[in-house]
């Protein structure tokens, strides 16, 4: 028997699972609980237009993906835990700030804060499941992990529409809870993650572990055209979501009239029903590995048109079908899969600097896209053209990401 199931009952990479899923779910949380308690934040700190009300989220953004290449940097050196934690305490430091503000401006620089904090995860998440979770697995592996992501924003969503609209509480509160479950993922970190020189890779289940040994990064390959487009395709996914997750909740209480916990639970549809897509595609691709960018094509063209219809739909309940199948079909549906190509195709030996430049691309969008459709709406009235926008630019980088990709050997 396994001397890791000896001494703990469970192998490593499923705790890497379950904690780094864990880990989204609370800086997801954080993400989407102050979008839809905008109009409750400006009785604090005065009205704002859209555009400078957006531009919380892009603060956080900003901060996030400009974290995103010196944090992989730094993972590959110092290694995952000595990222994480110090960057999980200025993420809680933050959310405290966030709490108790008074001023816009001291809302946009915590949120930047927040996003450096934040920034040190993705890296050290997805080095550390490459090198822990068995080949064969890494797709549904994925996929799981990033659930979290999704559990995080509906709670997020639904959080701040029960606890400050429906219950009238302190708009500070989803702060508070922020910070519990900040430091509760902080012990968490300390308690799990082995100490570095213990890490190992895990090429199949059945194989030997095998230590991991740090070259040289090939800057070639990291920058090839063939990465460089999966790239761009990460832009154009993410780019539709965070603008969906900034301004679905306003889009639906302003221009089609929801109200109240109604607006939270819509919202969330695209959180929920992402779980099932995820698991179900990731899975797929893990049993057709020579079809990766045959799903990624699909499930990219049909997102598109989800964002389509849901400015598009003449109902209620045609919106709500639009926004479930964005959910399952959308960013956390084909990101396991595009994660995984990712995976297979970069130097496996400085996995944090290639995760950190994929999601730099992909998080580059989400500073874009919230004060833009923000400016948008200010200037049009309507939120409608950040919704075609964001269809455009994903059609656009799926289909340059597949002529690049078509000819060559799929990962």
């Amino acid at each position: 028997m396994n001397i890791e199931k000896q001494q703990s009952g469970m192998e490593y990479w499923k705790k890497v699972i379950i904690m780094l899923c864990l880990g989204w779910v609370t800086i997801w949380i954080y993400r989407s609980a102050l979008t839809p308690i905008f109009p409750e934040i400006q009785e604090t700190i005065g009205k704002y237009t859209n555009t400078q009300m957006g531009l919380i989220s892009s603060c956080y953004f900003f901060g996030y993906t400009g974290m995103q290449i010196p944090a992989g940097i730094l993972v590959d050196k110092l290694g995952k835990k000595k990222v994480l934690i110090p960057g999980f305490i200025l993420f809680g430091l933050a959310a405290v700030m966030i709490s108790m503000s008074q001023s816009i401006s001291t809302i946009y620089i915590a949120s930047v804060f927040a996003g450096i904090g934040c920034g040190s995860y993705y890296g050290s998440a997805y080095s550390l499941s490459s090198e822990s979770i068995p080949e064969e697995k890494r797709g549904l592996s994925t996929a799981i992990i990033n659930s979290g992501s999704a559990v995080g924003m509906g709670l997020g969503l639904i959080g701040s529409s029960l606890i400050v609209k429906q219950m009238g509480m302190p708009w500070q509160t989803m702060m508070y809870i922020c910070i519990v479950a900040i430091i509760a993922m902080l012990v968490i970190f300390i308690v799990v993650i082995k100490p570095e020189e213990k890490t190992v890779k895990v090429v199949k289940e059945t194989e030997q572990e095998v230590p991991v040994e740090k070259t040289k990064m090939d800057v070639k390959k990291l920058f090839s055209l063939k990465m460089i487009t999966a790239y761009l395709l990460y832009f154009g996914t993410c780019y539709g979501y965070y603008m969906v997750v900034t301004w679905l909740p306003s889009f639906l209480q302003e221009e089609r009239g929801f109200q109240g916990l109604a607006i939270g639970f819509s919202s969330a549809l695209v959180a929920f029903s992402a779980i099932p897509g995820a698991l179900f595609f990731s899975r797929l691709s893990d049993k057709h590995r020579n079809k990766k960018i045959t799903f990624i094509f699909g499930l990219e063209i049909t997102a598109a048109l989800m964002l389509l219809l849901t400015v598009l739909a003449p109902s209620s309940g045609i919106l709500l079908v639009a926004l479930i199948l964005y959910g399952l079909l959308g960013k956390l549906a084909v990101e396991p899969i595009i994660i995984s190509y990712i995976s297979d195709s970069a130097s496996k030996e400085n996995y944090g600097t290639t995760f950190g430049v994929f999601n730099f691309f992909g998080m580059s969008s989400s500073v874009i896209a919230p004060a833009l459709t923000g400016f948008i709406s200010d200037n049009t009235g309507s939120k409608i053209m950040g919704f075609y926008i964001s269809a455009i630019i994903l059609v656009i980088t799926t289909i340059s990401f597949v002529m690049v990709n078509k000819n060559k050997k799929n990962a």
